[in-house]
């Protein structure tokens, strides 16, 4: 029996493989999947901070921190200092605007796949994560494990 966080890993790697695989095939050997909702949020939003930037893609603080530290690396954003020190600015780059029909066809491509997997699943991909994050904020992984005695 594969374990579950395996077979979790493992469909989030074929799915991310694939769509890197197709900005390696159009010349983003460096650009992660990981990226679009950064860029989507900065192309409609404009320049934000790193939190308001959290906010709107729904990630963490620290995961939005740590893509745009790759993204920057890569040359995707640039950070500027805010108003008050402790805020950096999130500025798309030129290479990531040159990028943007690449990263939009992509995604329409991508929504048009799922739609056609969740065809073939008895539930929409979508709706089990929603599900299973809903019920895991609901009560926490940690707590459905309860006691383990060794």
């Amino acid at each position: 029996m594969i374990a579950l966080g395996t077979l979790m890993r493992h469909v989030h790697e074929l799915m991310d493989g694939a769509i890197a695989g197709i900005y390696a095939e159009h010349g983003l050997p460096d650009y992660r999947p990981r990226y679009s909702p950064v860029v989507r949020a900065l192309v409609a939003r404009g320049p934000l901070a790193i939190r308001d930037l959290a906010g709107a893609i729904g990630v963490s603080h620290s995961a939005a921190s740590q893509t745009v530290v790759q993204m920057r690396r890569s040359g995707f954003v640039t950070l500027e200092k805010g108003a008050d020190a402790r805020h950096r600015i999130v500025h798309l780059t030129d290479r990531a605007r040159a990028a943007l029909p690449l990263i939009e066809a992509e995604w329409a491509a991508t929504e048009r796949a799922v739609r056609e997997l969740d065809a073939e699943l008895p539930v929409p991909l979508e709706q089990l994560m929603t599900a299973t994050l809903q019920a895991l904020e609901r009560r926490n992984f940690r707590e459905r494990i309860g006691d383990v005695n060794a």
